[in-house]
């Protein structure tokens, strides 16, 4: 059954398997690329060149939703709520797909998310299926098994990889090994 669906992409790394997997079930798919978690500007900015760079490669469509690049839309999101920011992150960037997907006519709106063996695969299927509607449902595909795959493919195009998730709270806790420590 082919399908009209639209993917949330959170990089062009981890859409590469996905968007792929499903062009070859006979999807039509478009690339959604929505993340007001990523921060500085200058590292999203990255990641948008990367997931521009893939659907090219992959001949696929994509939306960017730049307008929301500002960082408070993500931080008034999980403001005080730090403990269940990952949830409310996945929350803000599905439903926003869900929106367009529905605007767009889209069958099934889906993530990039649930490639990623880093992620909470069925805390996010579950999301997404709380989100759908009769109209336009959560494809909720495990995209884990082509990780390798992949991973392997955006180093051969030489797309950026970043080394944290996105937001600051995950590029301080990445990369917190590396302050010094006091007297030294």
């Amino acid at each position: 059954m082919s399908a009209r669906v639209l993917m949330h992409i959170c990089c062009g790394p981890c859409s590469m398997y996905p968007a792929t997997r499903l062009l070859e079930q006979g999807h039509e798919v478009t690339g959604f690329f929505y993340n007001p978690n990523i921060q500085p500007l200058q590292e999203y900015l990255k990641r948008r060149e990367a997931a521009e760079q893939a659907a090219r490669e992959l001949g696929m469509k994509i939306i960017f939703q730049d307008q929301d690049v500002d960082p408070r839309v993500y931080l008034r999101q999980v403001a005080f709520r730090e403990d269940k920011r990952c949830f409310l992150c996945h929350q803000l960037r599905l439903e926003r797909t869900r929106s367009a997907a529905r605007r767009g006519g889209f069958d099934f709106f889906s993530t990039t998310l649930m490639f990623s063996k880093m992620q909470p695969f069925e805390q996010i299927c579950a999301l997404g299926k709380t989100l759908e509607t009769e109209k336009c449902r959560f494809l909720d595909q495990d995209f884990r098994p082509g990780w390798k795959q992949g991973i392997e493919r955006s180093r051969a195009i030489g797309l950026y990889r970043q080394n944290y998730c996105g937001c600051i709270y995950s590029e301080f806790e990445r990369f917190k090994g590396s302050l010094p420590r006091n007297g030294q």
